[in-house]
């Protein structure tokens, strides 16, 4: 058996490492309920995080919505465009080929009035011939 101031020593030691486990355990009580905390404060953090990782994808979306919109506002603009562009090239094409026809008119007006024109001079070649065969009968 140990002596009783062996004893006496043993008991205070184990009160001072009781203490120290006390301490200790209360440490860790406080660490842990720091922990919880933090760990609340980070699931809030998340949550928020979370919500303006929504709000930004929501606010994208309807940017992306509004620059479809947009575009195909744009692609309906150039179509009316496209439809103007060949209304009027349909027009000039048209305005062309009349120009043509009349020119093709002018042109075999002129060759009636060249084919006229030599036949009056054949004809004045003729009268002057008659003329000086007469003079030269006469």
């Amino acid at each position: 058996m140990p002596a009783p101031d062996d004893i006496e020593a043993r008991v205070a030691a184990l009160e001072v490492r009781l203490s120290q486990v006390s301490a200790d355990v209360r440490v860790a009580r406080e660490d842990a309920a720091s922990a919880r905390h933090l760990a609340a404060a980070r699931d809030r953090d998340i949550a928020d995080l979370a919500v303006k990782v929504d709000a930004n994808r929501e606010a994208i979306n309807a940017l992306g919505e509004q620059t479809r919109e947009r575009f195909d506002a744009v692609d309906r603009r150039f179509e009316a465009v496209d439809r103007r562009f060949d209304a009027l090239e349909r027009k000039v094409d048209d305005g062309f080929r009349r120009i043509d026809e009349e020119f093709r008119k002018v042109d075999n007006g002129f060759m009636e009035m060249r084919a006229k024109f030599d036949m009056t001079a054949a004809g004045l070649e003729r009268i002057a011939n008659l003329i000086e065969q007469r003079g030269e009968a006469g």
